[in-house]
């Protein structure tokens, strides 16, 4: 007699949301524990899914390759337009040649240095090495981006880190989907022909949706300023899936349309950064999770040996050499390279990728997946703390300079003017200066200070704080101008330049 399904009910629903709740409650504590231990986020995600998982306290029987690798293409995209929003063009436009560089030639060494080890010194046949060579040699956006901005790098090694962790995931997901075919690749050269012309592809529709987003959200007031993130967000998805449609790279795409707006001062700025940054950690937070319930512990015993001596070649030996041979044809000290072959960090990506020959069914798929999640987890945990104790030992910490104002604004479509609500932030340069020493253009001015939490109209003379909150009124034709010149002051004080001149300290993000 065939067994009755029973239907899913309210109370049903109502177990699932609590069990959701309370998992996403223990990894928001865990981010806090993290931080102060040191121990790499990463690493508190996946044991939370392997705790709750079939070898774990929970006993959850997980084994969907397949929506697993659907749901962590799902989350990289946030990731990646999370990453793009936080990437500040005048950072990474110099590190870009040297960042592709690294992203396509430094991939090529990886992937053949730690292939031949994994067949020479681990025995596994060819089409195995090359998958796990590819699988591996992607650096993760989520390890990378959450790691840098806590160090004061030079701006240099922080942009083509960054960029490289942005760009290298379209080569190695073209180079693991050509090893996992039926046939053998044939002649290399087409697979560098594809992998060029869907990068081409993909940054051209990143391009331009990213800019026809941004003037949109520029020129078109929306009725509440919480739809304004959700535009944000809903234009970064919409360019990868353009350029997925259009068979190009939907990583790139996505990374860099972000990155177009993250540059295009829209309004309600702040909000919207905010609301990325915790899509942002919602979708590390379920692929980890789910990536740890994929996991099967009592079956990787065998892998362990292999897949920390994979990770040995990798690290000392394939990243190092990539390195090298990716910035040859630039003029980058040894110092800078060593701390970007150290800093070459995997995280969730390799796991990811590392489904796509179990979903295609690739003979020794699972043991594939068991090297690379041992390998990502033993080298994380060796890499991602040691991290800033070697930019200290290379003197490549810098100083902070003077901290950025928080700049929102909101349009005031009918009235053909912008409202820009100024914080002046501990450490900002703006501290101590006058209201007619900002040096407004025509068209703007300081209509309201507010201070300990009370507010008043300003006189010319008012001094600000740290700690203030400034209205300005600036119209549509003079609103850059403004942001422009109150960010000047904000860095270089007083004697910053005159109108639309950047002031002391922000030539130090150039990394010259």
């Amino acid at each position: 007699m065939a067994r009755k399904e029973r239907p899913l009910t309210v109370h049903h629903l109502n177990q699932l949301l609590l069990v959701c709740s309370l998992v996403l409650l223990f990894a928001v504590v865990a981010v806090r524990i993290s931080s102060r231990s040191g121990l790499p986020t990463l690493l508190v995600y996946l044991g939370i899914g392997v705790a709750i998982g079939q070898d774990g306290i929970g006993d959850v029987q997980f084994n969907n390759a397949a929506l697993t690798q659907v749901i962590g293409y799902a989350a990289l995209v946030v990731i990646l337009a999370e990453g793009g929003l936080g990437t500040k063009w005048k950072e990474i436009r110099p590190a870009l040649p040297a960042a592709s560089s690294l992203a396509l030639v430094g991939i090529a060494v990886s992937v053949s240095v730690t292939a031949s080890a994994a067949h020479y010194l681990i025995g596994l046949e060819w089409r195995q090495a090359l998958i796990i060579g590819a699988v591996v040699s992607s650096t993760d956006a989520a390890a990378v981006f959450s790691v840098l901005r806590k160090i004061p790098l030079p701006a240099r090694v922080t942009g083509v880190l960054e960029a490289e962790s942005g760009f290298n995931d379209a080569p190695v997901v073209i180079l693991v989907v050509a090893f996992c075919a039926a046939g053998p690749v044939e002649h290399w050269y087409e697979l560098l022909g594809e992998i060029t012309l869907e990068l081409a592809i993909g940054a051209a529709v990143g391009i331009a949706v990213g800019w026809l987003g941004s003037y949109g959200l520029r020129h078109v007031a929306l009725p509440a300023s919480g739809l304004y993130p959700i535009a944000v967000m809903a234009i970064a998805v919409v360019a990868y899936a353009a350029g997925a449609l259009t068979h190009g790279s939907g990583f790139l795409a996505v990374y860099l349309a972000a990155m177009f707006l993250g540059n295009a001062k829209l309004p309600h700025w702040p909000a919207t950064r905010g609301f990325a940054e915790g899509l942002g950690w919602i979708a590390q937070i379920g692929m980890f999770v789910l990536l740890g319930l994929l996991v099967t512990p009592h079956d990787m015993g065998d892998d362990i040996v292999p897949a920390l001596i994979i990770g040995l070649v990798l690290t000392v030996v394939a990243r190092p050499l990539s390195v090298v041979t990716g910035l040859l044809p630039f003029r980058i000290p040894w110092q800078e390279q060593a701390l970007m072959s150290w800093a070459g960090l995997r995280g969730a990506v390799p796991i990811i990728l590392a489904t796509i020959p179990m979903v295609s069914g690739i003979e020794g798929s699972r043991r594939i997946f068991n090297i690379v999640f041992v390998l990502v987890v033993a080298y994380t945990l060796v890499q991602g703390p040691t991290l800033p104790w070697l930019a200290r030992k290379l003197h490549l910490g810098e100083p902070t300079g003077a901290a950025d104002l928080g700049i929102e604004s909101a349009p005031l479509e009918r009235l053909r003017g912008h409202l820009l609500s100024v914080a002046i932030p501990e450490g900002s340069r703006m501290h101590g200066v006058e209201v007619a020493e900002l040096r407004l253009p025509a068209g703007s001015a300081v209509t309201l200070v507010v201070r300990d939490e009370t507010s008043f109209v300003p006189l010319p003379t008012t001094v600000l704080r740290r700690g203030d909150e400034l209205l300005v009124v600036a119209t549509d034709q003079v609103r850059d101008a403004a942001e422009k010149r109150l960010r000047a002051v904000g860095h270089g004080g007083k004697l910053a330049g005159w109108l639309g001149t950047d002031g002391p300290g922000t030539h130090r993000q150039t990394g010259h």
